[in-house]
């Protein structure tokens, strides 16, 4: 299978689960996976922001984007995270390749629109060239995306666009015809109100979780970019799973690991 792995800044900050993260994909591909990752970074760019004295600005979860922030956020994702994990993955065994949007223009953004207010340079994934992507994959790397790129049409100065990492999954997972979109994170999965792993959920048992309180806070974004990713890639496996454990990205793929979300047209257990 071609498998692209998605996971959070807060599984790379330190070097033990770091480290662990990166077996799981060596096992995953010792298995003859094909593996492909994207990252976010949101702690070590908050980390970044705060040392330059730059204000935290949200909406809906989204960091409110302006030029000074959209470069902090291109260090830290295009480089410090991306760096990072590329050396890590390559002391694991796993020959990595680190890709930001610009690189070989594999992706580009589109302004994000959010009625009410500006984010500034914050994106979302408008056109993807696969091609460099697919020759690294076929040559037995692991290309590791950054959630950072140019505008198609920008002019020569102007920023990167910061993307979140969950929501370009999707679109990643589609152009690059992957076989399983695995969301790896803190939880075991999407919980019932009595604290017990769900095993599988549509749309409609999504909505129900939510309308009765019971999936909220951090679950709530969770939920959003699995369903989005589930709209883009209705053939995919997608799957939020927990990110611990040296084995975590060939247990996600079992039935009694995580949480797979579906279109509604199968029962769920």
């Amino acid at each position: 299978m071609r498998l692209l792995v998605k996971v959070g800044g807060a599984q790379l900050e330190q070097p033990g689960p770091r480290q662990e993260f990166c077996r799981a994909v060596a096992a995953a591909r010792g298995d003859g996976h094909e593996v492909l990752v994207v990252h976010g970074g949101g702690n070590q760019i908050r980390d970044l922001t705060r040392a330059l004295g730059l204000a935290d600005r949200y909406h809906d979860g989204l960091r409110v984007t302006d030029a000074a922030t959209a470069a902090a956020v291109l260090m830290v994702l295009g480089g410090s995270v991306n760096r990072t994990l590329v050396a890590s993955l390559a002391r694991a065994g796993v020959p990595a390749v680190g890709l930001a949007g610009a690189d070989g223009g594999t992706y580009t953004a589109r302004p994000l629109q959010r009625p009410g207010i500006d984010l500034g340079y914050v994106g979302e994934i408008d056109t993807v060239d696969a091609r460099l992507g697919e020759q690294l994959v076929r040559q037995g790397y692991v290309p590791v995306l950054a959630t950072v790129a140019p505008r198609a049409a920008a002019a020569p100065d102007e920023p990167f666009y910061n993307l979140n990492a969950d929501h370009a999954a999707g679109p990643l997972c589609r152009a690059f015809a992957c076989d399983a979109l695995l969301f790896l994170t803190d939880t075991a999965g999407v919980l019932d109100a009595d604290g017990q792993r769900l095993a599988a959920l549509s749309p409609s048992d999504c909505a129900r979780l939510v309308h009765d309180g019971i999936a909220r806070g951090g679950m709530l974004p969770k939920l959003e970019a699995a369903l989005l990713a589930l709209r883009e890639n209705p053939c995919a496996l997608v799957k939020i799973a927990p990110a611990a454990g040296a084995d975590a990205v060939r247990a996600a793929l079992a039935d009694a690991v995580g949480t797979r979300f579906h279109t509604g047209q199968e029962q769920h257990s």
